[in-house]
């Protein structure tokens, strides 16, 4: 059949994406820059997973994978007690095994990955490795899932059994090895017919556990689907997007009026079928005299390490590397300050304290969903205590530009039922969306975050470029919380 342990775990998740991955990959998203970021990072862990089974051997990777079994052999036979990449074939399934841990009386199974938790799918992959080593006549002793722990802090040194949790998924992976051949023989099914799809409907299987690589194909091309329809509706829950879709309803405005649905989505609803925007002046009003000029408004960019490199850091702790002030004066004047982190150095000392330097303690700051910016700055609090008093003091002092959203004090069809600053800015300040896309290099938040990352690796002046476009982007970012304040003030 020719599978490997992703086609069988793609196969888990949706038997029609296993078969257009097979013959008709053409219509399938390629990954993107945050996608690629997550495989790459996952390379890494799994290097650094290596180190806590050493004195072992990696098996290089060849598109000739006999060639990588026949060197998985050789190993095995010259007792080789740790192999990374172990390489098998049984009857046309393929398997690398991340670490495989020979012992006299049996082989351990060692599955490497850099989530910080044990998912389903996990078992699933591991549950084929097991499959075929067993059918090939090993005796398992075991089989594991290595994780990070995201409750360690690195010191001074990074300490790599505190960094990794071991998770025995043996008994659940035994479990699963009944239904394989049942699942192998469904898989093949499908396969034999090299021309017709399999005929599977879209569902919560198209975004569990992973977003399909073939979701735009089964859903804007094959079903027209339309970019905001029942299955945007903000916080109703996959199982009643799938309920009224089975109905035939895919329109927001061919929802009954009868169907369940919370209060708020019922506004959100109507508000759509009735395309008239909803205004609440005098909440709007009482948010507006509780800023007092002048208003700083802040927004942080932030990266992750899923090894943590700096002391006191946690894995895929959000790390401030930049940060955009415009200061609103009451006569309608700006202010732009900002601040970008050189690469490769841990820099949150200096921004917190250039932070404490460009805000006074007793000023309105606003944020647009202010927690994420309250929890940067209260671990940098936390992490640096001589400025812990001037930082608590900002953080007291921030307001959330996003509760006139949030508490449906203005609503406008355009918003999509959502509150996130994504459908928010368009539809008060249509003109933003274009000075975004015009951006060059970075524009959006996780474009930001991948290029920081990344940044290192550039030669001087490609990182001065990237730099600039960091800063550009940021920059815009506040001036948009800028234009969007002076919306709700214009309100009639």
């Amino acid at each position: 059949m020719n599978l490997s342990k992703s086609l069988y775990t793609k196969g888990i998740q949706c038997p029609k994406a296993l078969w257009l991955k097979k013959y008709k990959p053409s219509v399938l998203t390629p990954p993107d820059d945050a996608a690629l970021a997550i495989f790459e990072t996952g390379n890494i862990v799994g290097d650094l997973a290596c180190e806590l089974f050493p004195d072992g051997r990696e098996v290089p990777y060849t598109t000739n994978y006999d060639e990588m079994i026949s060197t998985t052999r050789k190993w095995l036979e010259e007792g080789v007690s740790n192999i990374y990449e172990a390489t098998f074939n049984y009857e046309g399934i393929l398997i690398m095994v991340d670490i495989l841990k020979i012992d006299s009386d049996g082989v351990s199974i060692y599955e490497v990955k850099s989530s910080t938790e044990v998912k389903d799918i996990y078992l699933h992959d591991v549950s084929i490795q097991y499959y075929v080593l067993e059918n090939l006549g090993f005796s398992i002793k075991s089989a594991s899932v290595v994780h990070i722990n995201n409750e360690y802090v690195r010191g001074d040194e990074l300490d790599i059994n505190e960094l990794f949790k071991i998770v025995d998924v043996t008994s659940e992976v035994e479990t699963l090895q009944s239904n394989i051949p049942n699942i192998l023989q469904e898989f093949e099914t499908y396969l034999e017919d090299k021309v017709n799809e399999p005929d599977i409907d879209i569902g919560k299987h198209c975004n569990k556990p992973y977003e399909c690589d073939a979701k735009n194909y089964c859903w804007k091309i094959q079903r027209n689907i339309p970019d905001y329809s029942v299955f945007n509706i903000f916080n109703i829950g996959s199982k009643k997007q799938v309920e009224l879709y089975t109905q035939g309803i895919i329109d927001i405005k061919d929802i009954p009026e009868n169907f369940d649905m919370t209060a708020n989505q019922k506004q959100a609803v109507e508000n759509y079928k009735s395309k008239v925007s909803y205004i609440d002046k005098e909440n709007i009003k009482a948010f507006l005299e509780n800023l007092t000029y002048p208003i700083y408004h802040l927004d942080f960019e932030t990266y992750q390490q899923a090894i943590p490199q700096y002391k006191g850091i946690k894995p895929f702790e959000q790390i401030p590397f930049q940060y955009s002030l415009h200061i609103e004066y009451e006569d309608g004047t700006l202010e732009h300050k900002e601040y970008l982190a050189q690469d490769s150095v841990d820099s949150r000392y200096e921004l917190a304290q250039k932070l404490g330097e460009d805000i006074p303690c007793n000023v309105t700051i606003l944020a647009y969903n202010m927690s994420f910016e309250k929890g940067v700055i209260k671990r940098l609090a936390n992490s640096f205590t001589e400025f812990e008093e001037q930082l608590l003091a900002i953080n007291e002092n921030i307001q959330d530009l996003m509760t006139p959203f949030q508490k449906k004090w203005y609503v406008t069809p355009n918003m999509q039922g959502s509150y996130s600053i994504k459908y928010v800015l368009p539809a008060l300040v249509p003109e933003f969306e274009k000075a975004y896309k015009e951006l060059e290099g970075v524009q959006n938040g996780s474009q930001a975050m991948n290029a920081f990352a990344s940044m290192s690796k550039l030669e001087e002046g490609d990182k001065k470029k990237l730099r600039s476009a960091l800063l550009e982007y940021c920059k815009l970012d506040t001036l948009a919380m800028v234009k969007v304040l002076e919306r709700l003030r214009n309100i009639e």
